[in-house]
């Protein structure tokens, strides 16, 4: 076959159209420069409106008598139970017990995070949605073209369609570049999985209100910026192919696998279910569940307000953290092949005890009454970086559909030198890591985030 058709087809593979597009950061559809006044534009065009409200103002929720869970009239959505977990001989990697009872959020329908692409000019656009989600500190953040329960696709709420939902479930399906099942947060929630999807549309696509077209390259530079592209769409992108290869790794692809097998099989944790009105260390009031040192999340409800949804109204719990978060990658080239530091991370809501996890992940006014060596490995020389070895700095929030300000800094940190990992910890690839996100349950929510900012890394900030 000829070189010059061999070429073509190769560029037209998966991971090179991405590359292209990663590479482009002029988009066709809405050029960067004009995203902010698009953005307050959507702003302008709906009502938003999320106010705390007692329990007993929810509607459709209520406590059970006998467990106190917290669930939804039509037996939907999800239920707010408790949590007793235990791990022997070994402690839960975000503190230094391991045996604590928690609330936890249990789901057991597998929602859809969809990205729909298209092409524009022979490069890749990703539609995606300004989106409201009640516990996002700004609101509105962009979203994935879907990003949809089975309760609001199936339409338990009695709401409207969920727009585009037939490019990735009906008859007109596009061809599919992605589709896995991931994590949700081990911590939060109890072994909820959503199923990450990238299709390509093969025919024209409506432009709908509150949805535009960009580029990843433009995606990219948007990552850089505080709270704009929301948790969905980060675990998404961090799914994508690309071109990176894994030859050059410090461990062989097997040698990680074993790894991650061992780490697995050494940590022996049980999950029982607990009522959540009997929760030792756990207080309830009218307004708030809550832990009575003040550390970790509460239970909270709120009434939201959103013109732009598939129900314009409704009131829901949320999980809010008791302070802002930490999420950080340690990186170095071994051999000029980049690599990251990476944990084995015990979380009670993971279907498989452990994923890996990045470098630090923790919540810093969890630990405050510590001393500094019962804080996480790495946390106090990332958090003291100089300029120069800070190539990511980035505030980002959790999923704003559960979790009320729940933002974490995100941070990517070069070390000079080649560190020895303690235990439960190993060096990856950055190649290594992008072939894990391509199945199910090995990097946790985390470390798909860091992940995503980690490919972002490579487009220029504007």
């Amino acid at each position: 076959m000829p070189t010059h058709v061999l070429q073509k087809r190769e560029a037209q593979t998966p991971p090179a159209r991405i590359a292209t597009s990663a590479a482009t950061t002029h988009g066709v559809q809405l050029p960067t420069e004009h995203f902010d006044s698009w953005l307050a534009q959507r702003r302008k065009a709906n009502t938003f409106r999320v106010d705390r409200i007692p329990f007993a103002e929810m509607n459709g929720w209520s406590f059970q008598e006998h467990t106190g869970n917290l669930v939804h009239q039509s037996g939907r959505f999800f239920t707010v139970e408790g949590l007793h977990f235990t791990e022997d001989g070994q402690p839960y990697g975000d503190g230094p017990h391991s045996d604590w009872y928690q609330p936890i959020m249990r789901q057991h329908e597998v929602g859809i995070l969809g990205l729909l692409v298209k092409e524009f000019d022979g490069v890749l656009h990703f539609l995606m949605q300004a989106k409201m989600e009640p516990g996002n500190p700004n609101l509105l953040q962009l979203s994935p073209t879907v990003q949809a329960t089975r309760s609001n696709y199936t339409k338990a709420h009695q709401g409207a369609d969920v727009k585009y939902i037939d490019y990735f479930l009906g008859p007109h399906r596009g061809q599919t570049i992605v589709d896995v099942r991931q994590s949700e947060h081990g911590s939060w929630f109890f072994r909820k999985t959503n199923r990450n999807m990238v299709v390509e549309a093969t025919g024209d696509v409506p432009l709908m209100d509150d949805f535009c077209w960009l580029t990843l390259g433009q995606i990219n530079e948007l990552l850089h910026r505080d709270n704009v592209i929301n948790m969905d769409s980060r675990t998404v992108l961090s799914c994508l192919p690309t071109q990176h290869t894994s030859h050059d790794a410090l461990h062989s692809d097997t040698e990680l696998l074993s790894w991650i097998t061992g780490e697995r099989t050494r940590r022996c944790v049980r999950t029982e279910q607990a009522p959540l009105n009997r929760l030792p260390g756990w207080k309830h009031t009218a307004n708030a569940i809550e832990h009575e040192t003040g550390r970790y999340f509460n239970v909270v409800a709120v009434s939201a307000h959103a013109e732009n949804r598939e129900v314009t109204g409704w009131t829901q719990p949320l999980f809010e953290p008791a302070g802002p978060g930490i999420l950080a990658l340690l990186t170095h080239e071994i051999e000029g092949t980049p690599h990251v530091l990476v944990q084995a991370r015990v979380e009670p809501g993971l279907v498989d005890t452990i994923e890996l996890a990045p470098t630090v992940q923790y919540t810093p006014h969890n630990y405050a009454h510590l001393h500094d060596n019962e804080h996480p490995p790495f946390a106090e020389s990332i958090l003291h970086a100089t300029d120069k070895h800070i190539r990511y700095d980035a505030i980002h929030a959790e999923e704003g559909g559960r979790f009320l300000n729940a933002e974490s800094r995100c941070l990517i940190v070069e070390t000079d030198t080649l560190l020895d990992p303690p235990h439960g910890y190993t060096w990856a690839s950055h190649a290594q890591l992008t072939s894990l996100a391509q199945h199910s349950h090995y990097l946790n929510v985390q470390a798909r985030t860091m992940l995503a900012c980690l490919n972002a890394t490579k487009t220029p900030r504007q």
